[in-house]
């Protein structure tokens, strides 16, 4: 189930991963039904907010080239 919810978000923009976690995080907030659909949630949310974290540290990395290559 997890590496099916990671699969699932690898072609979300940052936004829409945004967005979705912020929803799931609402879900959850509100109490899920069963034991069962707040895992699956978690997952989700968890696998979220990788995709968040790595379009951020992608960014970061372009800064970072633009940032080295002015400075030369």
């Amino acid at each position: 189930m997890a590496s099916q919810a990671k699969n699932n978000v690898t072609a979300l923009s940052y936004e829409e991963a945004r967005d979705e976690l912020i929803r799931v995080v609402a879900e959850l907030e509100q109490g899920a039904s069963t034991l069962e659909d707040s895992l699956a949630l978690w997952e989700r949310g968890e696998a979220l907010a990788s995709r968040c974290e790595e379009w951020l540290i992608g960014a970061k990395a372009r800064l970072d080239a633009v940032r080295s290559t002015i400075a030369e």
